[in-house]
């Protein structure tokens, strides 16, 4: 299979290295209309660019679409197009109208897919097995300040991602959404029948966190999503006080979780979904759902 990457921003390189790196790929093809950029990267990882999108669709089999979110919407279009399988990286659009007016003109025979690279960390699915009826769940993704964003409000930035990891794997039913923040802060609280979910992500921090606890009538569980580590504390019913102060003695379980790159995994599903023509798992319609609770969350914190 030949693969193309169309802008090798920040997310364009991840996307062309680890594509450089797998086996059974025939040729990887860059795009970007900055062609020195372009080059730059295809000499680093010994791979080839093109010299227009057109030449790129006609060589490549898929692609990944790394652009400027801005441009997501007409890019995907010329290349669904052409016939070329593409992965949107997230946010798929800039609006949810743009995310509609995909959806009704993408052919329906394409492969299409959105790239919520988090849905492919390991610790989720463990999760999910882990936890049943959670009582509270709360994930923190916050960033000291970074020079590649430009312009994304940082709910489209970062807590989407935890936004398709809650929707899709702990909210059931109805929910209504309270937040407060700026655009580059941003506290959500989402209330899921009686069950609080609370996100927070934030671009003006000193330290970076990217961590999930859930907590149940048993146990609660904690997840780091960039040391792909589990723990789980379990209630052991030792209650004492010792010294005027409150004790309880907690079982705690470390998950033994297979260490991957949740890029990787997405590339690698997204290539075999190409070959097979079937389904992505985060479908144009989830991308667009995700964009969509995303508004949400602007108009309740009035930003």
């Amino acid at each position: 299979m030949k693969v193309g990457v169309i802008g090798t921003g920040v997310m364009g390189q991840n996307h062309a290295r680890n594509y450089a790196d797998m086996k059974g790929i025939e040729e990887v093809v860059l795009f970007d209309v900055f062609s020195d950029a372009a080059e730059k990267t295809a000499d680093r990882l010994g791979v080839v660019t093109a010299s227009s999108l057109d030449k790129l669709l006609d060589a490549v089999d898929a692609v990944s679409i790394c652009v400027p979110t801005q441009f997501h919407k007409d890019t995907a279009l010329q290349v669904l197009e052409s016939g070329v399988a593409a992965l949107i990286e997230k946010p798929v659009c800039s609006t949810v109208s743009e995310g509609e007016f995909l959806i009704e003109h993408v052919p329906k025979e394409a492969v299409v897919g959105v790239g919520h690279i988090e849905r492919f960390n390991p610790i989720i699915p463990e999760i999910a097995n882990i936890v049943e009826n959670p009582h509270y769940v709360s994930i923190h993704r916050h960033n000291p300040a970074s020079s590649r964003i430009t312009g994304t409000p940082v709910v489209e930035d970062l807590m989407i991602h935890d936004i398709d990891i809650v929707f899709n794997t702990f909210i059931n039913g109805s929910y209504n959404i309270s937040a407060c923040g700026t655009e580059d802060v941003m506290a959500t609280l989402i209330n899921n029948n009686g069950t609080p979910v609370y996100l927070s992500a934030s671009r003006k921090a000193s330290k970076k966190i990217r961590k999930i606890t859930v907590e149940t009538e048993d146990l609660t569980v904690e997840g780091n999503f960039m040391t792909q580590e589990i723990y789980i504390y379990r209630k052991a019913g030792v209650y004492k006080a010792e010294d005027m102060r409150y004790v309880q003695e907690n079982v705690v379980e470390k998950v033994m979780v297979p260490k991957v790159e949740p890029l990787k995994l997405e590339l690698q599903t997204f290539l075999q979904c190409a070959e097979k023509k079937t389904q992505f798992p985060i479908s144009l319609e989830q991308g667009v759902e995700n964009l969509r609770i995303c508004e949400k969350i602007h108009k309740a914190a009035g930003v």
